[in-house]
């Protein structure tokens, strides 16, 4: 479970990253980024992430679920290398009910190199 100052919560949030974010995609993640345009303390805010399952994955309410928690903990492992002051939007695609944690580990990976959020990228 991510800590509540690293989730995303608001309706009003995530359709801020949808409408301005930039977005990269992989066969089985979408991720959209936007640098937080309100920082408390700029520089030095955590990174918020929202994981979106639409009913297109899976039919089903557990299928849809084991997505999210799988990609929870790939985001718990790479959150350490994520640079502050982020809004990040996952979404999963069709076929994401086939992957296995360490495929989604990657592909958030290749993802995130794409769009540079990872420390050290500007």
């Amino acid at each position: 479970m991510l800590p509540r100052h690293h989730r995303l919560c608001s309706s009003r949030e995530f359709s801020r990253v949808y409408q301005t974010g930039r977005r990269a995609v992989c066969p089985h993640l979408m991720v959209r980024v936007l640098i937080d345009p309100h920082p408390l303390m700029p520089g030095k805010s955590a990174s918020k992430v929202g994981i979106v399952v639409s009913q297109k994955v899976s039919k089903q309410a557990v299928t849809r679920n084991q997505i999210k928690r799988r990609l929870r903990s790939a985001i718990v492992a790479l959150m350490a290398d994520l640079s502050p002051n982020l809004w990040i939007v996952i979404s999963a695609r069709p076929g994401a009910d086939q992957c296995r944690y360490d495929e989604f580990l990657r592909e958030l990976k290749q993802l995130f190199m794409q769009l540079e959020v990872f420390h050290g990228h500007s």
